[in-house]
């Protein structure tokens, strides 16, 4: 799982609690959702935690509001175990170690998917990994033991390899959540925020507006290199051209600005969108060294990822008019303000991760008796609506998600595209 901070959500209303599942309905496939478009077709070159993450501090516990009551920890909530059901769910989160508060934040979300979700025939085992691969290789075998027939985590893309061992020599799926796609692959899903799709979203909706000439200023990390050969893909199955690419050390990104400029500045620009898949902490550098170029966006449109929904960057002069794909703010909103009011703290962003996976258990354990879990279920086409828009599992383990477009301007960014309620038929 990536470490740049992703926006919190500040909603102190609680939404009214709508039926993220309820009846499984059939355009969909029967049960949840997230976002996307299209998934890589190969896989990054390096093995890294690739989205935005958390938005608390790894080994913390997040933060609790004035006068509110502190988060239920795993113990507080129940122990190693949810629920009673006939059915079993492995849950394999780091509840010691690297990565506690993540984890712990994940499992309070999983007790209120089982309690929103009518306490469903459902029991959740829960293993603590202790933020390790042989941590979590022993407790999905203490779950397999136990008679568990689907495992949900773990977190790091290192730990999901390991627990995809035993549950392979067992036959039992995994729905991991790194962020990392190489470690997806038949029988290991990942629902995650994958970049991937948000690169498809984002140049599909540039090639809809009439955006035809692509530059790309991408820097030299795991990210860069998983989305500069999304960013390439897409483009070209799209019909439309790469006028350049610059790749850049982190933290300095001026000389590749200056190699690029020849395309995005001035009369003579042969761009017209830029794509910049940069954090919210090191874009600041790499706009300032833009506007000394003379890049102007409202010539060159920026494009990017979910990494810029943060409202730090709604400010700088190079992203006005910038558009990005990120999931709809609302699920998570509604999820963020029932996660609050029953746990007394923020929920960090991947919370609703934990929530849907259960979710999704659940729904699948009412709907499809003995083939819940089957590859041919998990798979269906038409996908899942969740807390975060609609979502699909690929048969080599990637997932697709329904993504919204976002445009910067004067300190918002409001919704330009909505995220589709029905995916695209797959390979379009």
């Amino acid at each position: 799982m990536a470490r740049p901070k992703c926006r919190r959500d500040r909603l102190a209303r609680v939404a009214a609690l709508t039926a993220i599942l309820g009846a499984l309905s059939p355009t969909l496939g029967g049960c949840l959702g997230f976002g996307g478009s299209s998934a890589s077709r190969r896989a990054p070159p390096a093995r890294a935690e690739l989205s935005p993450p958390a938005d608390v501090p790894l080994g913390v516990t997040p933060a609790v509001p004035a006068g509110s009551s502190p988060p239920l920890t795993p113990a507080a909530a129940g122990g190693n175990r949810i629920g009673s059901g006939t059915v079993k769910v492995a849950l394999v989160l780091p509840l010691t170690g690297t990565g506690v508060a993540v984890g712990s934040a994940m499992r309070n979300a999983a007790q209120l998917a089982y309690d929103e979700g009518q306490q469903p025939d459902l029991t959740i085992l829960v293993g603590d990994d202790r933020g390790s691969p042989d941590g979590a290789r022993d407790a999905t075998q203490d779950a397999l033991k136990q008679g568990a027939d689907i495992v949900l985590g773990p977190v790091f893309a290192a730990n999901v390899q390991a627990a995809a061992v035993p549950a392979k020599a067992a036959g039992k799926p995994v729905i991991g959540f790194s962020t990392d796609a190489s470690v997806a692959s038949r029988g290991v899903f990942l629902l995650s925020f994958l970049p991937q799709p948000e690169v498809d979203r984002i140049v599909d909706e540039s090639v809809a507006d009439g955006k035809r000439s692509f530059a790309a200023l991408i820097p030299e990390t795991a990210y860069g290199n998983a989305v500069e050969a999304e960013f390439r893909e897409a483009v070209a199955r799209k019909g439309a051209r790469v006028a350049a690419v610059e790749r850049y050390a982190p933290g300095a990104p001026g000389p590749a600005v200056e190699r690029l400029a020849r395309v995005i500045t001035g009369a003579g620009a042969t761009a017209d969108a830029l794509f910049i898949p940069e954090t919210a902490e090191a874009m600041p550098v790499v706009a300032a060294a833009l506007t000394k170029a003379g890049y102007n966006p409202a010539r060159v449109r920026p494009i990017g990822t979910a990494l810029w929904n943060e409202p730090a960057l709604f400010a700088l002069p190079a992203l006005q008019g910038g558009r990005f794909a990120s999931p709809d703010r609302n699920g998570f909103s509604n999820f963020s303000g029932r996660y609050q009011a029953r746990f007394g703290s923020v929920p960090p962003r991947v919370a609703s991760l934990a929530y849907d996976a259960v979710m999704l258990s659940a729904a699948l354990t009412r709907q499809y008796g003995s083939q819940r879990f089957a590859e041919t279920t998990l798979t269906n086409a038409s996908g899942f609506a969740g807390t975060d828009g609609t979502f699909r599992f690929r048969p080599e383990g990637l997932s697709e998600r329904a993504l919204a477009v976002y445009e910067i301007r004067n300190n918002a960014a409001p919704v330009v595209s909505p995220a589709p309620r029905v995916l695209a038929k797959p390979g379009t």
